[in-house]
């Protein structure tokens, strides 16, 4: 298929976004705009000199720009332009519905209110909603790297927030820090009604995406790539049709794979397991959600088969009711010409 067709057809794919952080979707031209309306110097000098920065070995060394840029969002404003400057952009792409990542302690561990970053990034996703109609559910993640007491205090200052989050993450530097060091917060968040979710198997190992779904119990894997070193968990994958949230260009840049062509996605759709694909931090690695699917189909050569299951799947492993994800599910079937018989 030229790349121009295959271009073509991805961009009309309805398509749902379920592995975003929203920190992750700060681009160099609006760092450096809210850098200089806050008066927050940089560490770089131009825009290109931090576009060039974005060039990494490793999750960490990744990590460490991203809190970095982060450091400039300070008012509600900061968090609403952040928010509405990634909505704008992947309704270019068709992307119909998004569950979108927050890292709260990121930004009240430097002193920013929690009312702060939930109210600018709320207020994005309503406009959204009502002006491009795009649906949305709100993640909020704990960061792995600190204490499971720091996650404690998160879901406290979380409560008076409880009705704008649907649900509990856990991201940051994976190695090291396990899913059983967060199993009470888990818990607990389970009992104030969050959902949970869980990246597991990026860096980790394959044990990390067990212990998250018997300790953490969550409802899908953010990420999941490890889950191919153990065939009985696959297994478990199929039977339960846990999801899985892939992010190819984030795997590539992070050389948790070392090239595209070895991406695991096709191997897992031919098993059953129920991948999907996003873009993860799209303003860091390269590429929103057509760009990741592009990559992703040109370089495994998938068929529009298969494509076409990557945007159900999507749908199948949302938060929306099911009278959502079967219209959703209906539209994308509609797209390829395919029966809903």
């Amino acid at each position: 298929m030229a790349p121009s067709e295959l271009k073509k057809i991805i961009q009309g794919i309805p398509k749902a976004e379920l592995h975003l952080h929203i920190e992750g979707s700060f681009k160099p031209e609006l760092m450096f705009e809210i850098a200089n309306r806050n008066n927050i110097p940089l560490a770089y000098d131009s825009i290109e000199s931090l576009k060039n920065a974005y060039q990494f070995n490793n999750l960490q060394e990744f990590l460490d720009i991203y809190y970095t840029g982060a450091q400039v969002l300070i008012k509600e404003q900061d968090f609403y332009d952040l928010t509405w400057a990634y909505l704008t952009k992947v309704y270019g792409q068709n992307v119909v519905h998004v569950e979108v990542f927050f890292d709260p302690q990121t930004h009240t561990d430097r002193g920013i209110g929690f009312n702060v970053v939930i109210n600018g990034i709320h207020r994005a996703l309503e406009k959204a909603k009502a002006e491009l109609g795009i649906s949305y559910k709100l993640i909020m993640s704990y960061l792995r790297h600190l204490s499971e007491e720091a996650a404690f205090q998160t879901l406290e200052a979380s409560l008076p927030f409880k009705h704008l989050i649907d649900g509990v993450g856990l991201d940051s530097s994976e190695v090291g820090n396990p899913p059983s060091k967060f199993a009470k917060v888990f818990k607990a968040s389970a009992d104030q009604g969050y959902k949970l979710v869980a990246h597991a198997g990026e860096e980790g190992p394959v044990s990390y995406i067990w212990e998250a779904l018997d300790l953490l119990n969550v409802v899908r894997i953010d990420h999941g790539n490890r889950c191919l070193d153990d065939e009985a968990l696959v297994q478990r994958l199929v039977a339960q049709k846990i999801p899985l949230t892939l992010c190819p260009l984030s795997n590539v840049a992070l050389k948790v794979i070392d090239k595209m062509v070895e991406h695991p996605v096709a191997v897992m759709l031919d098993k059953g397991i129920v991948a999907t694909i996003h873009s993860d931090d799209p303003a860091y690695f390269g590429g929103y959600m057509n760009e990741n699917y592009y990559e992703t189909a040109r370089a495994l050569d998938l068929n529009e088969v298969q494509l076409m299951q990557l945007a159900i799947n999507a749908f199948e492993a949302s938060w929306l009711s099911p009278e959502e994800k079967g219209k959703h599910i209906s539209n994308v079937k509609k797209y390829f010409g395919v029966s809903n018989e």
